[in-house]
């Protein structure tokens, strides 16, 4: 009875921070440049040879272009989901404090319990009845990534800030059936020419 109801199968999670986008602009949609970064992100998955299980993107609009492109070039029938709740925001105090970027603190209570939220329901073994392994992608930002990242390597979550990642990079984490959590990478940008490279 034990075996059965143990995890065989292990889940890898791709995090993919969104393009660059009009910072200046209400809406924050993608810029041209953004666009051609979402692009070869795109090819670069579609010719990776992993079959992909469900892509969940951001309900922002930075995050929802950026995966609507990335679509265009894997299969149409990949099943695809909206999520509030992997949306930009500020995760936790970080420590030591930065001067330029400093939110409400009631900001970190209501905004980091969303973002623990979104951590708990994506970041778990899988279950029993899954036997084989799978690849799911969340498309989102780089305050979530960041935090995420923490939380999945049981690094202390204050130190979310210090790590920087690139317009439309890949950060990929491996959960094996017995609960161990393996960073594969971190902030991939491989498939970006240097002139194509940004961070904002």
């Amino acid at each position: 009875m034990i075996a059965e109801h143990k995890p065989t199968a292990t889940r890898n999670i791709i995090l993919i921070r969104h393009g660059q986008y009009k910072m200046d602009s209400k809406d924050k949609f993608l810029t041209e440049l953004g666009r051609e970064q979402a692009a070869l992100l795109g090819e670069r998955l579609a010719n990776s040879g992993i079959k992909f299980t469900t892509l969940y993107m951001s309900t922002m609009n930075r995050a929802t272009e950026t995966a609507g492109i990335i679509l265009e070039k894997l299969p149409s029938d990949l099943p695809r989901k909206s999520d509030a709740l992997i949306e930009e925001g500020p995760p936790y105090p970080p420590e030591p404090a930065v001067p330029h970027w400093v939110p409400a603190k009631n900001e970190f209570f209501s905004e980091g319990l969303r973002i623990e939220a979104a951590f708990r329901k994506y970041f778990h073994r899988a279950p029993p009845q899954q036997k084989e392994d799978s690849t799911e992608v969340l498309v989102c930002h780089a305050n979530v990534i960041r935090y995420f990242v923490c939380r999945a390597l049981q690094f202390p979550p204050e130190g979310w800030l210090r790590m920087s990642l690139g317009n439309c990079s890949m950060t990929w984490l491996m959960i094996r059936p017995n609960g161990r959590v393996a960073l594969r990478s971190l902030g991939d940008i491989g498939h970006l020419p240097a002139d194509k490279v940004t961070f904002s």
